[in-house]
């Protein structure tokens, strides 16, 4: 059985963060996978920044992680109705990574995006937002089943492990369908 490598980008930085707990959750989920989490805390994107350095190190090295993962996994939360900052920020550093227009690290990347949010929709409009966002990098984005975990205080048991059948089906079967994009 072939082992996939996925990268999970997680727009929430904090350290006790339900939308890292997620990422975790579904690649344990996915099954026989090397999984790692990119580190998100990158300098604010500035054109004079990239003009005068390049592209930092720490975008490369994320870069490098997309390229070399079989797949992604987006969480992200919803901050005012959208995508955190955090990873906007980020997309907009990796939209500038890549060797030249249309080679983002990104492109014919499979995707799968999911969401936790302390609110009742569970992330729903920022899902929204984020798919807007992923657009112009032409990735294989997963449309469904969505991920959509609402009240996140109480859908993590005390391993970090999502709960809830209907939570649990739909991440199954989301990572199902990741694994047959990868494999296709």
């Amino acid at each position: 059985m072939t082992t996939h490598k996925l990268i999970g980008l997680s727009g929430s930085l904090r350290a006790a963060s339900y939308n890292s707990k997620l990422l975790a959750d579904a690649a344990r989920h996915y099954g026989n996978a090397d999984y790692a989490e990119g580190d998100l805390r990158l300098p604010l994107y500035d054109g004079d920044l990239e003009a005068a350095d390049g592209i930092p190190p720490e975008v490369r090295k994320l870069a490098e992680q997309i390229t070399a993962a079989d797949a992604v996994l987006i969480a992200t939360p919803e901050y005012n109705k959208g995508i955190s900052g955090v990873l906007k920020n980020a997309l907009d550093w990796i939209s500038r990574a890549g060797t030249g227009a249309g080679n983002s690290p990104l492109k014919e990347k499979p995707v799968a995006i999911l969401s936790a949010s302390s609110g009742r929709a569970g992330g729903e409009r920022a899902q929204m937002m984020l798919r807007w966002c992923l657009m112009p990098f032409q990735t294989r984005l997963l449309q469904g089943p969505e991920v959509l975990v609402a009240q996140t205080h109480t859908q993590f048991d005390d391993d970090h492990r999502l709960t809830g059948d209907i939570n649990l089906k739909t991440l199954q079967g989301l990572m199902t369908a990741l694994k047959a994009e990868v494999e296709r």
